[in-house]
C-alpha cells in the first residue's frame, strides 16, 4: 500500500516510461520540434511532473486546453511558450497577457482585446492563427481565404500582437484510410501558401498529431503535438502499431479493504447483477465510477490479485466496487489489486477498458486522473 496515496486507490505513473516514449517520439519526428500536449492535466497524468520530464528532454513548449490550464504551469514556475488550444474570450484578456500565454486566434475583434490589454501592460503578445481545414471546431475557414486574409490583415497591424505560427488540426488522421487527412492538408497549404503571396508571415507551422506523427511525415513541417501517445497509448485500433514503440504510463491499483465469505445465492451490488452460486469469497475496493471507473464495464470487468485475474462481482459503484475472490490464492485484508496495469504475465489494458464501454483510451485515463492520488515512481 502506497500510504502517500492517502486512498487505499491509487493511479500509478511511471515517469521512465513517460521518458521512453517521449524519446521513442523525438526519432520518429527527427529535427521537428515537439510541442508537449498536457491538457487535462496530461490527460490525466498531472500536468506539472509532466511537463517536468518533457522539460528534462528538451521540450520548449506546452499546449493546454484552457487558460486555469496555462496558469496552473506558470505558477509553477513553467518558463516555456504555453500555447492555449481552445478559444479564449476577449474578457480574459487581462490573463493571457499578465501569464504570457499564447492564445490562438480566428477574429481580429479577439485580437483586439488582447492588444488593447498588452498595450495596458507594457508587453507583447505571441498569438497562434487557428484554421479550420475540416474539424469543423473552431479557426478561420479554410476555403474562405479572402475573408481570412482580410481579418488577418488588422490583427497584423494591431500594436503589441506578434503572430507566431498557424495551426490547424487533423479529424481522421487515426483511421486507417488517410484521404481526409490528405485533403485537410492540401488545404492547410493553400492557406499558407496563400498568405505568403499575400506578404503575410504566419510564423512557424505545427498541424500533426498524435496520429500523424506516426504515419502522416508529410505533415510534420516545424513542429509535431504529441498528446496520447506521449501516454504510451495508442490512436485507435487503426494505426501501425510498428511505427512507434510505446510504454503505458498511468496503471490503477487498489487495495482490498474487506473480505467476506458468503453462502449460495447472495446478492452483490445494486440492481443484484451477480448472485453467488456457490459459496463465494468477495473483496472490496474502495474504488468506483467517481473515480473514472466506468459503471459499463462492470459486466465485463476484471482485476488482477496476487497473479491471477478475477472478475468483478455486480455492478461498478460510485465509491467502490466488489471482487469475487474465491479463486484467488492467498487472498487477505490489503492486497493490492491491479485495475488498469500488467503484474508481469497479465494485463488489463486502457484499451481493454475503452473497447468494452464504447469509448477511447484518451477518455479512460482523463477519468482515472480526476478524484485519485496520484504516486509518481521512475
Amino acid at each position: 500500500m502506497y500510504k502517500e496515496a492517502i486512498r487505499p486507490a491509487w493511479a500509478e505513473i511511471n515517469l521512465s516510461n513517460l521518458e521512453y516514449n517521449i524519446k521513442q517520439i523525438q526519432a520518429k519526428i527527427k529535427d521537428c520540434g515537439l510541442i508537449g500536449i498536457i491538457k487535462a492535466d496530461a490527460y490525466g497524468h498531472g500536468a506539472i511532473p509532466v511537463a517536468q520530464v518533457l522539460r528534462e528532454n528538451g521540450c520548449k513548449t506546452f499546449a493546454v486546453a484552457t487558460i486555469p490550464e496555462a496558469v496552473e504551469l506558470r505558477k509553477s514556475g513553467a518558463k516555456e511558450n504555453i500555447i492555449v488550444l481552445g478559444l479564449s474570450p476577449d474578457m480574459y484578456a487581462d490573463t493571457i497577457v499578465k501569464y504570457d500565454i499564447t492564445p490562438v486566434v480566428c477574429r481580429s475583434e479577439n485580437a483586439k482585446a488582447i492588444s488593447d490589454e498588452a498595450v495596458k501592460q507594457g508587453k507583447t503578445v505571441e498569438i497562434m492563427i487557428i484554421v479550420d481545414t475540416g474539424m469543423g471546431r473552431i479557426g478561420y475557414w479554410a476555403d474562405d481565404i479572402e475573408t481570412a486574409l482580410e481579418d488577418v490583415s488588422k490583427i497584423k497591424a494591431m500594436p503589441n500582437i506578434k503572430i507566431k505560427g498557424m495551426l490547424s488540426h487533423l479529424s481522421t488522421a487515426d483511421h486507417k484510410d488517410k484521404t481526409y487527412s490528405y485533403e485537410q492538408a492540401d488545404k492547410y497549404k493553400k492557406f499558407r501558401a496563400a498568405f505568403k503571396e499575400a506578404g503575410i508571415e504566419l510564423g512557424f507551422s505545427t498541424l500533426a498529431n498524435s496520429a500523424s506523427i506516426m504515419e502522416i511525415p508529410e505533415v510534420h513541417f516545424d513542429a509535431c503535438r504529441p498528446g496520447i501517445i506521449l501516454y504510451g497509448l495508442y490512436p485507435s485500433e487503426e494505426v501501425d502499431r510498428s511505427q512507434l514503440d510505446l510504454k503505458p504510463v498511468m496503471s490503477v491499483k487498489a487495495n482490498i479493504v474487506y473480505l467476506k465469505e458468503v453462502d449460495e445465492g447472495f446478492s452483490v451490488g445494486y440492481g443484484r447483477k451477480f448472485i453467488s452460486t456457490k459459496p463465494t469469497k468477495i473483496a472490496t475496493l474502495s474504488l468506483g465510477y467517481a473515480d473514472g471507473y466506468p459503471r459499463p464495464f462492470s459486466p465485463h470487468a476484471e482485476v488482477i490479485v496476487n497473479g491471477v485475474k478475477a472478475h468483478l462481482a455486480g455492478n461498478i459503484c460510485m465509491d467502490q466496487c466488489m471482487v469475487d475472490v474465491t479463486d484467488v490464492p492467498n487472498v487477505k485484508l490489503g492486497d493490492e489489486v491491479i485495475i488498469m496495469g500488467s503484474d508481469g504475465v497479465n494485463s488489463i489494458t486502457a484499451e481493454d477498458i475503452a473497447n468494452s464501454t464504447g469509448t477511447i483510451v484518451n477518455e479512460i485515463t482523463c477519468a482515472f486522473g480526476q478524484r485519485l492520488p496520484k504516486v509518481y515512481v521512475k
